[in-house]
């Protein structure tokens, strides 16, 4: 009897997937990490619906309702809003001033390789070369420095050194976020489309030429486009930096935490949500501007 089943074609069966001996191993040390950090980190979910949490988590939320809007609280924030904004302002600049040149440093094809260099690798000079790539190492470990210790603790040795105020936020943003924009500007950098400069190159132009009209055009809307997203950033960072006295939104928001009065916290969460919903908004008016779009 013959059955009524057409064979599949050869050319129509899959392949086998077969695994490396390296793939295995990666994946179980991948779900050994995961496991030992569920279990390490202490993660139980069911905490937050256990009587005592939902009793706090109950005072909590019924305490913010209604918010206070009243005249004698809100008189009080016009300081604390303005002081949050210039903080994000001037702690966003101080570090595209001191993040930009490192980055720039810190990109090895501005430095010691790629098309820009290539005729000094053709001269010789190898010494030049081996400057540049000190050059460079050293400004990639000074980036690293900077973005491996958080702002907060950043804020904390800068309340040390120059006293409470909105100065050692401003110094802790500008540092910590100068290690994370110099680090994002040197590989927008890295990434750019080679052909441009290429074209320019083989037309004789010349290195500063090549610069600006290749490579900067190519990487100045992603510049932008994460220097405005730093600078929301550093409207939430200058929040979390009030709670250890560098004044703005947040010490208002430490304050009133601390005194349990919770519809002030919801007040100040709401400003809090204004103020980043309004820089993203002007955020997206630079960039259609830079970029020369009518809209976002």
């Amino acid at each position: 009897m013959q059955s009524n089943r057409s064979p599949v074609p050869a050319s129509l069966i899959l392949p086998a997937r077969r695994f490396s001996t390296l793939q295995i191993v990666w994946s179980v040390l991948f779900i050994l990490t995961f496991l030992g950090s569920y279990r390490l980190a202490q993660v139980k979910p069911l905490l937050l619906f256990e009587p005592e949490g939902r009793r706090h988590i109950r005072t909590f939320v019924a305490g913010m309702f209604p918010p206070d809007l009243s005249w004698d609280f809100l008189s009080l924030l016009g300081r604390p809003i303005i002081e949050t904004i210039q903080l994000s302002v001037m702690g966003t600049f101080m570090a595209v001033v001191i993040g930009l040149p490192l980055g720039l440093a810190a990109t090895r094809s501005l430095t010691f390789t790629g098309i820009l260099n290539a005729r000094k690798g053709e001269d010789g000079r190898r010494r030049i070369v081996l400057i540049r790539k000190g050059g460079y190492l050293l400004a990639r470990a000074t980036l690293s420095l900077f973005r491996t210790i958080p702002e907060f603790v950043w804020a904390f040795m800068f309340v040390r050194a120059v006293g409470l105020g909105p100065f050692p936020g401003v110094l802790a943003i500008g540092i910590s976020y100068a290690g994370m924009l110099g680090k994002v500007y040197s590989e927008i950098l890295e990434h750019a489309n080679p052909g441009p400069l290429e074209a320019l190159q083989a037309t004789g132009a010349s290195r500063s030429a090549i610069l600006l009209y290749g490579l900067l055009p190519q990487a100045l809307p992603n510049l932008v486009s994460y220097t405005l997203y730093r600078w929301e950033c550093a409207i939430r960072a200058s929040t979390i930096l009030g709670f250890v006295g560098a004044g703005g939104i947040g010490q208002q928001l430490e304050i009133s935490m601390r005194m349990f009065n919770f519809n002030q916290v919801l007040t100040l969460v709401a400003i809090l949500f204004v103020m980043v919903a309004g820089v993203d908004t002007l955020s997206a008016k630079i960039r259609s501007a830079i970029l020369g779009r009518s809209n976002v």
